[in-house]
């Protein structure tokens, strides 16, 4: 199963993270294990340096933007 975690403190561009990436699972019927990182300790066991951040089964794909929809199912459909 894919492992997904948004990093970030909760501000507005990782809350919409969230919400594109539950639609992006949705439309491409993909079960998610799916978890929001909001402490920044373990944010920075990541090494990134700004969020939203965005890892996939372990590796950072993104740091500092939300990633278009497209993008996002680029990415997934690796998986």
């Amino acid at each position: 199963m894919l492992e997904i975690k948004v990093l970030g403190p909760g501000c507005s561009q990782c809350d919409m993270l969230d919400k594109i990436l539950i639609e992006v699972l949705s439309e491409m019927k993909i079960l998610a294990d799916m978890e929001h990182i909001r402490d920044i300790r373990e944010i920075g066991k990541y090494g990134v340096m700004g969020t939203p951040a965005l890892v996939i089964n372990g590796k950072v794909m993104s740091v500092g933007k939300v990633p278009s929809k497209e993008k996002l199912k680029e990415w997934l459909g690796e998986y």
